[in-house]
This record gives C-alpha cells, sequence and structure tokens, in this order.
C-alpha cells in the first residue's frame, strides 16, 4: 500500500496544498505548530473518516474556508489497482468517494486505506485509562473488519437510549421495565459480536507482539496480553455462551444499574492488560518498559494488518521518534525500512537516527506552506 500523492483544500491551517511523488520514507520537519501534525492527521482521517485528535469535524475545517467545508484527496497504489480517495467534511457531515463513486456508508470507505499512527500519546495505551484502550481496539478492528464497526455503531446507540431509559425507572414500578428488556436484546446481540472480535484481534495480536518484543529486548523480557471482559471468561467465544452470559450479568446488576442510571456491563467497560515477565506493566513496569511495549504493539498492528488484508499498511509517527532513546528508534526503524511507506515528523533531524534516513524524501513545513 502506498500513497502516492496526497492534496488537502481548507483543511485546518491548510488553505491549499499538493503533495506529488510521495517517497517511501517522508521525513517532515518544522517548529510547533505549523502544521506537521494536521498533515498527518489529514492521512489519519482519510484512512478512518474521522480525528484522532477530536470528535468534532467542524474543528477539521479552516476558519475562512468559503464553502464551510474541507476536503482530503489521495492516490492510493493497491495490489488490485490505484485508488482514487475523496473525503469532504462539512459541519453536517461527511461525504466519500472511490473513484469518483460516491459511498452509500462511511464503513464501505474505511479499509481503502490502512494506516498504523504511532503519536506520543500512544504511549499512553499501557499506563492509561481503559478508555485509550478500548479506543486502540476499535480503531485498529474497523480497518480490517468493517463488519466491526457497523456492530460498533448500533451498540453505541444502544447504550445511549438504554442509560437514558435507566435514569428515567428509579422507583418506578415494574411495569415500566419491560422496555428495559427490548433494549437489553439489542444491547446483547451487537456487544457480543464485538467482544469476539477484539478476542480474535487480541490473540493475533498477542502472537506478533510477544515475538518482536522478544526481539527488542534481546529475549530478556516477555510480553503477554490478556483481555479483561466485563462478562464472560476471557477466553470464551462461543456466540452463545457469551450472549448467556451478557444477558445474566444484566440480570444480576439489573437493580444497581437503576439506581446509578447507566449501564454497568458490557463491551464499553472492557480493558486490556500487558504482563512483562509475568507482571502488570501499567502498575509494575519501568516507563521504559511500557514504552517498549507500546512500541512492540504498533510494530505488531503493522504485521498484523499485513496478514489480514495482504499488504502493509501506511505508517504514521508523529513525533514519536524523539520520545525514544537512539536504540528504540534504530529498532522502530529498521522494521519500517524497505517494506512500509512512512511519513514521520520531527522539529528538526537532530533527535533522530539521521544516518539510518537516508534517502527519505524531505519537507519544511511553516504556517500550512510544506517547502519540498
Amino acid at each position: 500500500m502506498f500513497v502516492k500523492n496526497i492534496g488537502l483544500q481548507h483543511y485546518r491551517n491548510y488553505g491549499l496544498l499538493r503533495l506529488e511523488n510521495l517517497g517511501d520514507v517522508n521525513l517532515i520537519l518544522g517548529q510547533n505548530a505549523q502544521g506537521k501534525t494536521n498533515l498527518m492527521e489529514a492521512l489519519f482521517v482519510l484512512a478512518m473518516t474521522k480525528s484522532h485528535r477530536t470528535s468534532k469535524d467542524k474543528e477539521l475545517i479552516s476558519f475562512d474556508a468559503p464553502a464551510g467545508s474541507a476536503q482530503i484527496v489521495a492516490e492510493v497504489e493497491r495490489k488490485y489497482g490505484d485508488l482514487k480517495l475523496e473525503l469532504t467534511l462539512t459541519t453536517g457531515g461527511k461525504k466519500a468517494r472511490i473513484n469518483g463513486l460516491e459511498q452509500r456508508k462511511l464503513s464501505e470507505f474505511i479499509g481503502s486505506l490502512n494506516v498504523v499512527m504511532f503519536a506520543p500519546e500512544d504511549l499512553e495505551i499501557v499506563k492509561g485509562t481503559p478508555g485509550i484502550r478500548r479506543r486502540f481496539l476499535d480503531m485498529e478492528i474497523g480497518q480490517v473488519q468493517p463488519g466491526y464497526l457497523f456492530h460498533l455503531q448500533q451498540y453505541q446507540k444502544v447504550l445511549l437510549q438504554r442509560g437514558n431509559l435507566l435514569k428515567q425507572l428509579w422507583g418506578k414500578e415494574a411495569a415500566g421495565k419491560e422496555l428495559l428488556e427490548i433494549w437489553d436484546a439489542q444491547l446483547v446481540e451487537h456487544g457480543v459480536k464485538i467482544v469476539k472480535k477484539r478476542k480474535q484481534f487480541i490473540k493475533k495480536l498477542q502472537i506478533w507482539a510477544e515475538s518482536i518484543h522478544r526481539g527488542i529486548t534481546n529475549g530478556g523480557e516477555e510480553l503477554k496480553l490478556l483481555y479483561v471482559p466485563s462478562f464472560g471468561e476471557r477466553e470464551m467465544e462461543d456466540e452463545a455462551v457469551l450472549l448467556d452470559n451478557f444477558m445474566l450479568k444484566l440480570s444480576q446488576t439489573r437493580d444497581q444499574e437503576i439506581r446509578r442510571g447507566m449501564t454497568l456491563t458490557g463491551p464499553h467497560r472492557d480493558d486490556l492488560s500487558f504482563f512483562i515477565n509475568g507482571r502488570e506493566a501499567q502498575v509494575y513496569g519501568s516507563q521504559g518498559q511500557q514504552r517498549t511495549a507500546a512500541l512492540s504493539l504498533k510494530l505488531a498492528e503493522i504485521e498484523l494488518i499485513h496478514e489480514e488484508i495482504g499488504e502493509y499498511p501506511v505508517l504514521l509517527l508523529d513525533d514519536v521518534l524523539s520520545e525514544l532513546d537512539p536504540y528504540r528508534q534504530t529498532q522502530l526503524i529498521e522494521t519500517f525500512q524497505s517494506k512500509v511507506q512512512t511519513f514521520i515528523t520531527a522539529t528538526g533531524v537532530e533527535s533522530l537516527s539521521a544516518d539510518k534516513l537516508k534517502g527519505a524524501s524531505l519537507y519544511h513545513v511553516h504556517d500550512g506552506k510544506v517547502e519540498i
């Protein structure tokens, strides 16, 4: 997979930008707040139809955009032929086109371009909140399994409606709780699909992450990923059994949920744990160990996507190399060289293993303008 060119129109601080003949490794340099991350974000948005930095699409549109819209276009080389991708962002929604044909659903567009983003905040995947880890799972699974996104969207809609109903049920008679059973059935239907896909994904990710982590640490550390579901056993994948377990858990916590006005069980409460040499990395791991685990996870993503779709994704390294020591920089650079098209942002080359990046295409960004 290879991005041959990219164009932006009224995106963030870019008025009009067109970059042609992109290279295997693209080094984007500039001081802070000039637009480096905006360019990386645009590639991510083109892949996922949403930003990794904000949930508000209007923030992606330039203040002075004449039509109140922004556009991202790119030509992507795939093994089965080139694709022209277009994503138009407005305050009222998004429109996506592949080779000029508008897609009925955004889920049909996602997967046309696959990316792995590694940014400083991704170091929080290991030591941060469960919500960060759930988001990581949702974004990565959604890229290679669009059907997952459908169930996730439906689940979130039902979760919201069920939460509203729970707030209304406190002190009500049993008859008012019949509607809750209807929402329960829908919540379980989509929730079980999400949990099953997550378990399968983590099982595959574990295989790659364990091997990569062992290599980075010269065999000194063993990394294990453990899914922590809010119902059922960790290894359980049978849908019928999962459904029964989910329903049972909902019935057991119903009174508590009504008192608190929220759904207490489901994939929105699940977590992912990391163990290094048998000890929980979130609690006992050093900062260096946590960073190495996060790095192993990102490198494992690259291999897993290749395994799933038969092509390597595009790698986006947003100001992250400077966060790694020279040894980890070298490990990361040697992994993507000659294999994965890569975009790297940095404030300067002095913080990078520059000798490892010879031959990179070099771009300087200043105030939303790019100089080759």
